[in-house]
């Protein structure tokens, strides 16, 4: 028998500001091109980001220039709901492990008009999922088990397919999905996962692999 998740919510287990705001920044190349819709994708089609803004010294910030918005309550549906998308495999740690509830914290508590518009999504979202869970279940999305909680993301998993009465919060949940993954895979933990290994030294230089030259349609290197 499942047995309900209990999930830390309290403030020592919570990132630093100056780290998680690092961490947004740092990913918000990434999280609004994770389209659930592309990761089969198979062509070349890597978009270009415009950037957040030209706020000074945000970087390295001296302090937290925004309040965190999120309540005890939501932060608590959210580090369920973050661990129903990725849940600890073996070896690789939950999405809660890794912190990823300060990272969707943060996200949604910025005052930029992208991380604005995403926050109009998730806060009712938030408030949808637990009222789904009381509904069915007469306790909060985080008091569920897993099968409780997989049933109700079962019908808000795939937007396409969701009953209209599970529109809303199949948006939610495609919203919500992007964030977790983005704020994962921008982990150290997350990047090594995927293999990325960023700008290495190379003794020598031979050219493009000849996949690359294909997957590119290129017959030839430009130099």
């Amino acid at each position: 028998m499942d047995t309900p998740k209990n999930h830390p919510s309290d403030d020592t287990s919570r990132m630093d500001r100056r780290s998680a705001i690092k961490w947004i920044l740092a990913a918000s190349a990434t999280v609004p091109f994770l389209k659930s819709e592309s990761f089969a994708q198979s062509g070349p089609a890597i978009p270009t980001p415009n950037g957040i803004g030209a706020d000074p010294n945000l970087v390295i910030p001296e302090k937290a220039p925004w309040p965190r918005i999120l309540t005890e309550e939501q932060r608590e549906t959210v580090t369920a709901l973050a661990d129903v998308i990725l849940p600890r495999v073996d070896e690789s740690p939950a999405a809660s492990e890794l912190k990823v509830p300060d990272f969707i914290d943060e996200w949604v508590s910025a005052p930029y008009p992208d991380y604005v518009s995403d926050r109009e999504v998730v806060l009712p979202g938030l408030d949808w999922i637990d009222a789904e869970s009381r509904k069915r279940f007469q306790k909060r999305f985080h008091e569920l088990s897993d099968t409780q909680q997989t049933a109700i993301c079962d019908d808000i998993c795939y937007l396409p397919d969701a009953q209209p009465e599970f529109k809303d919060g199949a948006s939610f949940f495609a919203k919500f999905r992007n964030l977790t993954m983005g704020g994962y895979y921008t982990t150290d933990h997350g990047t090594r996962e995927v293999g990325y290994v960023g700008n290495m030294a190379l003794a020598t230089f031979d050219g493009p692999p000849p996949e690359v030259m294909k997957f590119l349609g290129i017959d030839k290197a430009p130099w």
